[in-house]
This record gives C-alpha cells, sequence and structure tokens, in this order.
C-alpha cells in the first residue's frame, strides 16, 4: 500500500463507519459502538503505513473537486512532518477513547448515535490535519462545529447540554465568519489558497504579506482555540459525555486551531505574532485563577486546557511553532488522561462532579487515582515528565524573548499546580463525603487499560530523542534553535530552579490551604466576594448575555422594521406599499371602542379649529 493510499484509507475509514452506523445500525449500539472503534484502531494502523511509505519525505497530491469558469476548488492531501506527528497523535489518542467509551457508554441509550457522532469528528479532524488548502480547511472545520454539536449535546433530555451545543456553535460561527473572509481576502491577494503555492509566493516576495490576511485567519483559531473573547464555550461544553471532552476539548478540536496558525505561518507579520502572544500570556493567566471557582472536576480540566492553549499560543507568538506543536501534543497525552481519570471517577462515583463530595478515591479506585496523579504531575510540569519538557522550552523562549511574558507563564504555572492540587488533596484523599463516593468502584478494564497506556504517555512523551525519525521535524529544528540562542544554558537553569519553585510551592500551598478532604471550598467561605468573583468568569457571560438580550435583539427588531416597512414596503412595491402602510395604521385605530372613537373625534375637531384659526 502506498503513502497515498494509507492516507485515503485514513480519510475513508471513519467515513465509513459512520455511514454504517447511521444507515444500517442505529438501534444496534453494541455493534455501533464496535464498528467504531475498529474504525478507530484502523485509523491509527494506516497512519503508521503512511508515515512509512513517506519515508520521511513530504507529500502533495491534488485534484480537481469543483469548478466555476476559470476558478476550480482542488482538494488535496499536503503530507509532511508536521501533518505526520499530528495525524499520529490524532489516530492513537482518539483510539483509546473510542476504547475508553466502551465501558463509559455502555449504558447509555443513544450509544449507536454517539460512536456515529465520534466517526463523523475524526473524519472532519483528519480532514483538517491532512487538507492542502484553505477552502478544504474551512469544509472540514464546519464538519468538525458541526460533529462538535452532536456530541456536546448527546444528552438530549438535558437543558444544559442544548444550551452548551448551541454555545459552542454559535460562537465558534462568530470566529468562523472571520476565517471565511479571510480565505476569501487571500485568494484576491495572493490568487490561490492552496498552502504551499501561497508559501512559495511569500517565500518569492516577502513584500506581499499581508497583516490584515493574518488577522482574519486567526479569527478561526481563536474560536477552535477558544481564546479571548470567544473562550467562553469550553467550560459549559463540558455538558457533554466525558469521553467528548477528553477527544474534543483536550486531545483535539480546540488543538486543531494552533495546528492551523503552524501551517499558515508564513503569513504572520512580526506586529501579529507579538499580538498572539500577549494574547495567549493572558489567557493563560486569566484561566488559572478561573479553575479555583470550580467544583466540577471536568470545568476546573477544562479551564487547565483553556490555560495550556495560552501556553501553545505565546510559544507560536514568540516565533517558536515546533515549540507550540510540541506542547500541543504532550497536552494531548496528558490532558486525555486526566478526563478520561475524572471520567473513570464520574462512572465509579454514579455519575457525582463535584470533588467537595468524592474523597478517599484513592483507596476506593486505586489506578484511576495513580494515573491521574501522573496526569496532574505532568501538567504541572514535574521534572522528567511530558509537560516538563514542552512547559520548559516555553519558558526558556519566554525568558529570552520577553521578562513580562515570562513572569506571567511562571504565575500561570503556580496557579496550575494550585487548582490542580486543590482537585487532588479534596477528591482523591481523606475520607469518603457522599454516599456516592463511599460506594466508588473501580472502572472495568475497558476504561483502564487506555488510562495506564495515556499514563505512561504522559511519562515519556516529553523524551522527543526517542520518537521515529518522521516525526518531530519541526519540534527537533525549533528545539535546536532554542538551544543556540544566545544566553540559553542560564535561562535553562533560572527556569529550571523558577519552574520547580512554582509547582512544588503550588502543590504545597493548596494542600495547607484547603486541607485534605475538605468538606467545603475554604475559599468561598473565608473569601466570598474573591470566590464570587473567580466563580463568575469575570463575567463575560454576563456581558455576552446582556448584548444579546438588550442590545442585539433591539437591533434585531429595529432592521426587521426597515426590512419588513421601508424596504419591503415602500422602496420594492411603491406607492402600493404606501397606500398598504397607511391602511394598516388607519385599521389599528378601529379598536371597536366607543371611547377611542370620541377621542380620535375631539382631535379632529380641535385639529380643524387649529387650521381655520390659522394656528397651522
Amino acid at each position: 500500500m502506498t503513502a497515498t493510499q494509507s492516507l485515503l484509507a485514513v480519510l475513508l475509514t471513519p467515513l465509513v463507519s459512520a455511514a454504517l452506523i447511521a444507515f444500517f445500525f442505529r438501534r444496534m449500539g453494541k455493534v455501533a459502538s464496535a464498528i467504531s472503534v475498529l474504525a478507530a484502531a484502523g485509523i491509527f494502523v494506516f497512519s503508521l503505513l503512511a508515515i512509512r511509505g513517506a519515508a520521511g519525505e513530504s507529500l502533495t497530491v491534488s485534484w480537481d473537486w469543483l469548478s466555476f469558469g476559470d476558478y476550480s476548488v482542488s482538494m488535496g492531501f499536503l503530507f509532511d512532518g508536521v501533518s505526520a506527528t499530528m495525524l499520529t497523535m490524532v489516530g492513537a489518542v482518539g483510539f483509546l477513547i473510542h476504547l475508553f467509551s466502551l465501558g463509559y457508554m455502555a449504558d447509555d441509550k443513544g450509544r449507536a448515535r454517539f460512536f456515529g457522532g465520534l466517526s463523523i469528528f475524526m473524519f472532519s479532524m483528519l480532514g483538517i490535519v491532512l487538507a492542502d488548502n484553505l477552502i478544504m480547511i474551512f469544509v472540514f472545520w464546519e464538519l468538525v462545529g458541526f460533529s462538535s454539536y452532536m456530541l456536546i449535546g448527546h444528552y438530549l433530555d438535558t437543558d444544559e447540554a442544548a444550551a452548551a451545543s448551541k454555545k459552542a456553535f454559535i460562537v465558534n460561527r462568530v470566529g468562523d465568519f472571520g476565517f471565511l473572509i479571510g480565505i476569501v481576502y487571500a485568494y484576491w491577494h495572493f490568487g490561490t489558497t492552496n498552502l504551499s503555492e501561497m508559501h512559495g509566493i511569500v517565500a518569492a516576495n516577502s513584500e506581499l504579506i499581508s497583516a490584515c490576511i493574518a488577522a482574519l485567519l486567526m479569527c478561526g483559531f481563536i474560536g477552535k482555540s477558544a481564546q479571548f473573547p470567544l473562550h467562553v464555550w469550553l467550560p459549559d461544553a463540558m455538558a457533554g459525555p466525558t469521553p467528548v471532552s477528553a477527544l474534543i476539548h483536550a486531545a483535539t478540536m480546540v488543538a486543531a486551531g494552533v495546528y492551523f496558525l503552524i501551517r499558515i505561518q508564513f503569513l504572520f507579520t512580526p506586529e501579529v505574532l507579538t499580538f498572539i502572544a500577549w494574547l495567549g500570556t493572558s489567557v493563560a493567566v486569566y484561566a488559572g485563577f478561573c479553575a479555583y471557582g470550580q467544583n466540577d472536576i471536568k470545568k476546573i480540566l477544562a479551564y487547565s486546557t483553556l490555560s495550556q492553549l495560552g501556553y501553545m499560543s505565546a510559544a507560536f507568538g514568540l516565533g517558536l511553532p515546533g515549540v507550540a506543536l510540541f506542547h500541543l501534543i504532550t497536552h494531548a497525552f496528558f490532558k486525555a488522561l486526566l478526563f478520561l481519570a475524572a471520567g473513570s471517577v464520574i462512572h465509579g462515583c454514579h455519575h457525582e462532579q463535584d470533588i467537595f463530595k468524592m474523597g478517599g478515591l484513592l483507596k476506593k479506585m486505586p489506578i484511576t487515582s495513580i494515573t491521574f496523579l501522573l496526569g496532574t504531575l505532568a501538567l504541572c510540569g514535574f521534572y522528567g515528565l511530558a509537560g516538563f519538557y514542552s512547559k520548559d522550552a516555553i519558558l526558556v523562549a519566554a525568558g529570552l524573548t520577553s521578562s513580562p511574558i515570562f513572569i506571567l507563564l511562571t504565575l500561570g504555572a503556580f496557579l496550575t499546580a494550585g487548582y490542580m492540587g486543590r482537585l487532588f488533596w479534596i477528591a482523591f484523599l481523606g475520607q469518603p463525603k457522599s454516599d456516592a463516593a463511599s460506594h466508588a468502584k473501580e472502572s472495568p478494564l475497558t476504561m483502564l487499560i487506555p488510562l495506564i497506556v495515556l499514563a505512561v504517555l504522559s511519562v515519556a512523551g516529553g523524551w522527543i530523542g526517542f520518537w521515529p525519525e518522521q516525526l518531530g521535524g519541526l519540534i527537533k529544528e525549533n528545539l535546536d534553535h532554542l538551544h543556540h540562542m544566545s544566553g540559553h544554558d542560564a535561562m535553562h537553569t533560572k527556569v529550571l530552579i523558577l519552574g520547580s519553585a512554582a509547582w512544588v510551592v503550588g502543590l504545597a500551598l493548596s494542600l495547607f490551604y484547603y486541607r485534605v478532604g475538605a468538606k467545603e471550598d475554604r475559599l468561598a467561605k473565608s473569601a466570598p466576594p474573591v470566590y464570587g468573583f473567580l466563580k463568575s468568569r469575570l463575567w463575560f457571560d454576563e456581558i455576552y448575555g446582556y448584548y444579546v438580550a438588550k442590545i442585539q435583539q433591539r437591533i434585531a427588531l429595529f432592521l426587521s422594521f426597515i426590512d419588513v416597512f421601508v424596504i419591503k414596503g415602500i422602496l420594492v412595491r411603491g406607492s402600493a406599499g404606501l397606500v398598504g402602510l397607511v391602511g394598516m395604521c388607519s385599521r389599528s385605530l378601529h379598536d371597536g371602542n366607543i371611547h377611542s372613537y370620541v377621542y380620535w373625534f375631539l382631535a379632529g375637531l380641535v385639529l380643524l379649529w387649529a387650521v381655520a384659526s390659522g394656528l397651522l
């Protein structure tokens, strides 16, 4: 099998799986889940075959898809070291999450629909990874939005899931609108939407780089990767099943925005890159604070995802897209582990998600607890674990480039250790604080195997020297560049000291402040205004709600009036419309109330007297 055939198999396998489930096995949950899991395994196998077939060489395949006069839309693959690395991660993590879902969704009545949605999502995500032009990326981009809407709203009988899915869909459409305008502008500016062709044009004439194009295309990244101000959908999306949170909101969909930035890095001006760096840094710190106001285990992890996406954005903005990709990969390992371990906790505690109603889970669920601890340490940047290497590189880059960004990202690392320590001390240690926790039991083997594998990856996934030669080319290139920067050794030593201090002090202070097995949030009790401020998420949802309810709706009503009465009624229909408008107003005067008629009669007499007297 050639590399091209393997790539076609990668893309078509989940599509065939979704079609089979939709048309033949909608009411056969066990069969549907088996087909979807086998498809996920096939994706991973075909990905390895494609990497082997390409033998480290870039592969470009393209063919015409649609034609409009002199313009044709092509469809094709761009397969290089970056897409190979991303493809391997998506395939591996996707398969493990599918396997976990077998146990987690075993009793769900909509299991067939769930696994069908997973297959559609995998098809869409893989399309983004392999696409060679902006139009094809946009098509799969929207399919990802559709499939995420379906998966987030899986629990049809809950208002929370319905509201969360609509919120995610609408907020992402705002970013996608800017993305679409950017694609149109890029075609008008370059005469093509093919990534390789645009790169060649820019390389030949760097003056053609447009900050406006980069800014518009970046809107898609802001929406998908939940960056400010379109970040509000991600925490609410935790209303969906936990495997969805692991797949979409930890390892793949939110990372698609960062991956897209890496694909179009040649379009960015220094000014736009600086903006991205500061945007990511701000989100990293903001999300770190917001996590302290959450008691839901999944929402805490959601804000952690926001924070780590901020680190990726900062790395990209600092001019090191390979380092951003490195953290994207390691984050996928340990954050998927944390979400799945949280899912195991929720499953074992009979769907309880409040950490202050857990406690004592280390004894009840030892494997889940240990794997969660490993994920926590990897997230905090514990020396030797996956998160340490990627976060260390980001902090070194920040320290060598911008001291304010370095200070803020170090603060973000401290905050991360604090809220993750708070979660672990309260939920896993101490004594059970509810009947659900008292009767908690370890998850079945189908759920534990993915946890163990992801725990291994969270430990060893950052040892890039052990990666296959075909993977991580851009990562290794950027790391080598970073190592040869002036002052690297001194800054690396500084980061080792400060970074270690950040997670040690963060974990220690959280242990001291929140105590093991606390039954209530000490921050909420001792400092209600601070806790309320953090829990409110800085009132962004209230601000958006006010805008929609008070401003947008009134503007919409005004525009509707202009459309119906002015444009359609007068400008389009002319005199007939004017007469109709006068007639409608006249009819409104005839309400059948004798008092109204008397008032109008008196008003007419007054008007007639005023005209006769020369007053009007």
